[in-house]
């Protein structure tokens, strides 16, 4: 009888050496059930519309659908911690942008730490914001605004969709590098603040240049400068703000994708190459370009770094600023 039960116990202790010892997941076996995607942004804004065109493209290649999941809410907070605390097995994914990068410190007491708690997959895009302001204000030039907003100082202010969106902090860059005083003016999403500089009601706003572009060609607006390092596609007659009087001003919008930490590396190396594959066909290049959506293929590591770097910078804005979470 102890022979028996002396053999069973080796047995049962090989087995879980053996299970502690083989390899992680492969890629190859993954994946054999859907997957589920976390947008924290609400249904059809740019974030939802570019993840549902990558999520489609994906099913085609992995033979499981993607399915979108938006939670939305408390600045991309509420999606992020779900998704954080997800099995890292490969099948919860999280989209993230440069939102989640400043609430890094504008936000420090979250349940989650996005290089603590998330592992990088893939960049999607990024894309330039437009700086406009209303006819109205005579401004027709960057530098005939720092004027007016230096004569002015405290009395001209600038819409956004909220404290720490991505309009807001391209503003106050802007403020930073030109060492101007601009009053920031919240509203709960982009429509009232859109509603807002096309009224005149406010005297600057930065926003995405696809949904700005027919103000302007409109002349509802007049479009002062973009915020990238070169040209927008879409405006091409409009000088970056670097060329146009605020050197080294670069603030844009980029998407990507992570996944939990413990996500298998060979799952998110395949990820990685499906993704870059997808971004880099030129119908995909071409259609989003139109969009000026620039796809950006990256390694994982290479984009961690660039996570890391947009932590660095927007928690070294916030500080300067003295931003706080409202």
């Amino acid at each position: 009888m102890r022979s028996r039960v002396g053999a069973r116990s080796a047995w049962l202790f090989g087995l879980a050496l053996l299970s502690i010892l083989a390899p992680p997941a492969q890629a190859d076996d993954y994946p054999s059930r859907p997957i589920r995607v976390i947008v924290p942004f609400g249904a059809g804004g740019p974030t939802d519309v570019f993840t549902r065109v990558l999520g489609e493209e994906l099913r085609k290649v992995l033979n499981q659908p993607l399915v979108m999941e938006n939670r939305p809410g408390a600045g991309t907070v509420i999606g992020t911690e779900v998704a954080s605390k997800a099995a890292p097995d490969g099948y919860t994914l999280l989209m993230i942008s440069a939102t989640q990068t400043v609430n890094e410190t504008l936000i420090p007491n979250k349940a989650y730490q996005l290089m603590r708690d998330f592992v990088p997959v893939a960049q999607l895009f990024h894309s330039n914001l437009v700086m406009v302001v209303p006819p109205s204000l005579g401004a027709n030039t960057v530098k005939d605004f720092i004027a007016l907003a230096k004569a002015k100082p405290n009395q001209l202010n600038y819409a956004s969709s909220g404290v720490g969106s991505n309009y807001h902090m391209a503003g106050e860059l802007f403020q930073n590098l030109t060492g101007t005083q601009i009053v920031h003016v919240p509203y709960r999403g982009s429509s009232g603040a859109r509603t807002d500089i096309l009224a005149g009601n406010v005297q600057m706003m930065f926003d995405s240049i696809p949904t700005m572009a027919p103000f302007i060609e409109a002349g509802k607006v007049k479009a002062l400068g973009t915020s990238g390092t070169t040209r927008s596609v879409a405006l091409p007659d409009v000088p970056t703000l670097a060329e146009a009087g605020v050197p080294g001003y670069e603030a844009t919008i980029w998407i990507g994708m992570v996944a939990p930490k413990g996500t298998p590396q060979p799952i998110v190396d395949r990820l990685n190459r499906e993704i870059n594959k997808i971004i880099s066909r030129p119908d995909i290049k071409e259609s989003w370009e139109k969009q000026d959506a620039k796809p950006d293929p990256m390694t994982p590591a290479e984009f961690g770094a660039h996570i890391e770097a947009e932590v660095a910078k927007w928690a070294k804005l916030i500080k300067a600023n003295n931003i706080k979470a409202q």
